[in-house]
Formats: C-alpha cells, structure tokens, sequence
C-alpha cells in the first residue's frame, strides 16, 4: 500500500488507516450501537494483514473502551507494530457525562489512561481532539502537549477540528504535525483555508469520515438507517434524514456507476476522491467486521483520473 510521510513527522504512514470509533460500541453519548468485541479484533487484525500501520482512536471513544480493544487485538498479533494515534481533550467523570477540557491537569491524566489502556510506553501521535472555548485553554493544553513530548511520552503532536485561527496561533508556539479535520464529497469547507495553511506550514492532513460516516459506502439504505439502534449517534443527524439523505442517496448511485466502471465500492471511489489532492496524508476509514475492511482496501492502489474526478464532482 502507498505510503506518505505525516507533516514534520518520521511516520511514514499508508494513505488509509484504520478508525477505531465505531469500535467503542454503543451505550455511550457519540455511540455506534452494540459492537461484538470479537469482530472489533478481526476487523483490526484483517487491516492490518492487508498493509495498514496506523490505527486513529481516542480516549472518548466508548469511554476508554476503544483504547482496550486495540490493546487485545494488537496483543496477539505477530506482524509488524502499528502506529497508534489517539486524541484527549473530551473527559468523562463517574457517571458517564462527557465534558471537554484542555487543562494542563486534564491533559496529563488523559495521556497516562491512554498509556495505561493502549498498554504501551509512548504514544506516536497524540492529539487535541476539541479546542477549547477559550483560547488561552487551548494553549495551554498545547502547551502541555509539548511538555508530554519532551518528557518522551508522545513522539508526534497533532490537533482534530481546529479553525484556521487556531491553527495560526499554536502553529506560533511549537510545530504541528498533523490536522484531523471531517473531509468527504458532503464537507469539503477545509478546501478554502485549512489545506492551503497545512500545505504552507508543511502539516500533515488525516481526513476523518472520507465516507461520511457510512452514507458513502453503498450499503446504506433508507430501511437500513431507519433500523440503526438508538444508541447509534447517526439516528439523529441531518445527513442522515431527508431532505439532504434523498441527496446522498443520488450521490451514491453515482458513485457506485463509477465504480462499477473500475471494480471498485462506491465507498472505494469516494476515499479515493479525499486522498485525491496531495494536502491529504491519508484518510481514516472506520470497520466493524473484517468484510468491511475488504470493502475499502482496494482504495490502496486506486487513482482517480482527473476525467473521473470531474464526474464525480459534477454529480
């Protein structure tokens, strides 16, 4: 699988990793529905056999949860290690209610629970998953960020969902590797300033979502989305519910026509559109089950002509 070097980093990382959101399973505020554990494990292991070496959690994903199935599944695992990527910056208390912080405090223990979950020594890219509403918090949480590196800890510092301004104003205090924005045919906003500043400041690009959220993969249907559990946080996105779902739908007809054309998935064809554009390091792409990691992998050695690409953004 083609590999491109993150931002100001060492990692060399294949252009698809695997998300590990979906994985944290359901029972929890941002949840996908009950996931089997076992198929968590596969999925991991079967991405992994077919060429990736990096895998995108965070500690919120299932409260902590998400971070201990990858431990499991990479504890039996003979091949080459995995680059693990997690985030902090959205802590829970007892009674399961996430919040968001970026305190110097918060900071450090989130990073030593990752530790701890992850089962390693050192994280290899450790971001901020929110800003905070005051700016002077998001500092300080980068701040701490680049103490934690210092200290060995972390090998590599990155942010997920940060403005353009915050990204001016970090980027000031200590180098940014890698920017984790939702990037897909349906949000393509980073277009305008992120990727031209990423592109300038020589920062890595994690698209998240390529396939937004599912909606992009051929296999959502209307009967399928009305039967997600209610503990599936897609139940009550506006992506997800018409008028715009009548949009994607069409989207995806078209996609798939494409597709059809190159023996390619609809979901293949638009991962491949994200990483079109050179800005993009790589796109993370979610799996429950190892069937739905054979559905995206042959994105690895896909390129879209440019013929191809103005069709799909004329569709």
């Amino acid at each position: 699988m083609k590999k491109r070097l993150l931002g100001n980093s060492d990692l060399n990382i294949t252009m698809i990793g695997f998300g590990a959101w979906a994985i944290g399973g359901g029972d929890w505020q941002f949840g996908w529905g009950t996931q089997d554990e076992a198929d968590s494990i596969a999925a991991i292991q079967h991405a992994l056999d077919h060429g990736i070496n990096w895998i995108d959690t965070a500690a919120v994903y299932g409260l902590g949860h998400s971070e201990k199935v990858i431990a499991k599944a990479l504890k039996d695992w003979s091949g080459p290690k995995p680059y693990l990527f997690t985030k902090c910056g959205m802590p829970w208390n007892d009674k399961r209610e996430i919040s968001y912080s970026t305190k110097a405090t918060s900071v450090r223990k989130e990073l030593e629970d990752s530790l701890r979950r992850l089962k390693v020594d050192v994280i290899d890219l450790y971001q901020i998953h929110w800003p905070a509403d005051d700016l002077a918090e998001t500092v300080e949480g980068w701040t701490e960020l680049t103490k934690l590196q210092k200290e060995g800890k972390i090998r590599w510092i990155g942010v997920s969902n940060f403005s353009p301004d915050e990204l001016h104003v970090i980027q000031a205090l200590s180098p940014i590797t890698s920017l984790q924005p939702p990037y897909s045919l349906l949000r393509r906003d980073i277009e305008k300033d992120h990727l031209p500043f990423c592109q300038k400041e020589k920062i890595g690009v994690l698209a998240y979502s390529p396939m937004a959220s599912g909606l992009l993969t051929g296999a959502m249907t209307r009967e399928r989305i009305a039967a997600l559990p209610s503990d599936d946080w897609r139940r009550s996105s506006p992506e997800f519910k018409d008028p715009k779902l009548t949009r994607n739908l069409l989207l995806v007809d078209r996609l798939r026509k494409i597709g059809l054309a190159h023996g390619k998935s609809p979901g293949e064809v638009a991962i491949a559109w994200a990483l079109r554009n050179p800005v993009v390091t790589g796109a993370i792409v979610g799996a429950r089950t190892a069937k739905q990691v054979d559905g995206f992998i042959g994105v690895g050695d896909f390129t879209l002509s440019p013929e191809v690409i103005a069709e799909i953004e004329a569709a």
